[in-house]
């Protein structure tokens, strides 16, 4: 009668558990920075409201211009330029024109952001702010640690806040941009 496991036994049982153990890790530690990430990105939303209402509490002012106003505002927050810096969309592909930015500046928190204002507003939209939450430190791709708003006169908006869900689901696949990511996750997305 046996008593117990031969060596042979114990290798194989080990090195099943080590192969388990290499496919699961990677995954897992994705997930955990992507939660970290997220989490970064819900507290940057609280600052820009508050930056908001530091710049409306100067629209009393008759001379008011709020693309000024936004610049003074941001530059007590900025440490030093960011070069050489390279976003990526989600799915591999690099951003069209639209959302490729080309002044990146390094935050006090050492973050990463850049704002494109228009020269000429879109409507009420006055321009683009992108917001890499970890730095320069990679993956430096849309929706993985880089977010982004949409700068309006009276508001600042996540990416695609007022799209469908279905959409932004899909924009935060691996086949997606990564854009509509900058809302789904405020709204309880998962990744």
């Amino acid at each position: 009668m046996k008593k117990g496991f031969t060596i042979v036994e114990v290798s194989i049982l080990f090195v099943i558990f080590l192969i388990v153990a290499f496919l699961v890790a990677p995954l897992s530690l994705d997930d955990t920075m992507q939660a970290k990430n997220t989490s970064r990105w819900r507290n940057v939303q609280s600052d820009f409201a508050n930056i908001f209402y530091s710049i409306n509490t100067q629209k009393e002012n008759k001379d008011f211009d709020f693309k000024e106003a936004f610049k003074m505002t941001m530059a007590g927050e900025i440490k030093s330029d960011v070069e050489p810096y390279k976003i990526l969309f989600l799915n591999g592909t690099f951003p069209n024109s639209t959302y490729r930015f080309d002044d990146y500046k390094l935050t006090q928190g050492n973050s990463v952001v850049s704002v494109k204002m228009f020269d000429q507003p879109q409507g009420d939209l006055q321009g683009l702010l992108m917001y890499d939450v970890n730095g320069s430190v990679g993956p430096n791709t849309w929706g993985k640690d880089v977010f982004g708003l949409n700068i309006y006169s009276d508001r600042f908006e996540p990416f695609c806040k007022n799209d469908a869900i279905t959409i932004q689901k899909q924009e935060c696949s691996k086949d997606g941009t990564g854009l509509c990511c900058s809302n789904y996750y405020l709204i309880g997305g998962s990744f």
